[in-house]
């Protein structure tokens, strides 16, 4: 017996999963209250480190011990990673 003709499931389209996930605003939330040192990567390759600080719809702070504090536009974040320290 093929697993084709014991599952009804088998050959149904599979809905691919959500564009957005809504869930940005409490991931930054989070890093934000446990000061959480991350680096973000910018679109033009630089890579900045510290803890967010604030943010918004479009834009976050980035509050950095070793130069000044920084606004980002979103759009110009390729990612953000937690760098697993604390402030």
């Amino acid at each position: 017996m093929s697993p084709q003709s014991g599952n009804p499931n088998f050959n149904k389209k599979r809905t691919p999963p959500p564009d957005e996930t809504f869930e940005e605003a409490n991931y930054l939330k989070a890093l934000g209250e446990k000061q959480k040192i991350v680096s973000l990567k910018l679109a033009d390759g630089e890579v900045v480190r510290g803890w967010i600080e604030y943010y918004d719809k479009n834009m976050v702070r980035v509050t950095r011990d070793d130069g000044p504090n920084l606004f980002i536009f979103k759009h110009e974040i390729v990612y953000i990673a937690e760098d697993g320290k604390k402030k």
